[in-house]
């Protein structure tokens, strides 16, 4: 069994090719999981270089002369900078150890598809992708915009916020 099974905090991802809309629907779903009262965490995956520092400010400087870790704090949010050596495929575990889990009752997760954790899939028909439950023994859902024929899993409507929100607050109810 995976240590993301095991994680002190319920994780839960979204997982879809790209182009599906994930990062749309967590974007409606996060503020009605908030308003029932969760204290929600994401993380997300990128398959591309990431840099929200701007050359020439004092923590790109610092940054830039060698530091491993960089951590940026203001007076509304800190930014935590780590810098690998060489070039590597960021793994989910890695990433949650970064994660505050004090006072957290949710942690989601975008990407990381191919890691064993629960997910839920999101699927749009008109992208002629093939479906991932069928091949992911960690997916718990499937949110789609059609029927699914064969699928024994929980089937929900991707364009039904609601609908996915009261899902996710009855698998975070579970777990705790």
């Amino acid at each position: 069994m995976s240590e993301l099974f095991n994680f002190p905090v319920p994780l839960l991802g979204f997982a879809a090719f790209s182009g599906t809309g994930k990062t749309t629907l967590l974007e409606q779903l996060i503020p009605v999981l908030t308003k029932q009262g969760l204290n929600v965490a994401l993380v997300k995956h990128s398959h591309h270089d990431i840099e929200i520092d701007q050359p020439g400010k004092d923590s790109y400087r610092l940054r830039k002369s060698g530091a491993s870790q960089v951590v940026l704090a203001g007076p509304h949010r800190s930014i935590l900078f780590c810098e690998y050596a060489e070039q590597q495929e960021s793994k989910l575990a890695e990433q949650l150890a970064l994660l505050q889990v004090d006072g957290l009752d949710l942690v989601l997760v975008e990407g990381f598809r191919d890691q064993p954790f629960n997910k839920i899939e999101l699927h749009r028909s008109a992208l002629n992708k093939p479906f991932m439950f069928i091949r992911d023994e960690s997916i718990i859902a499937v949110a789609c915009d059609v029927r699914v024929a064969g699928c024994e899993l929980p089937l929900l409507d991707f364009n039904n916020v609601e609908a996915i929100a009261k899902f996710v607050s009855a698998f975070v109810k579970a777990k705790v």
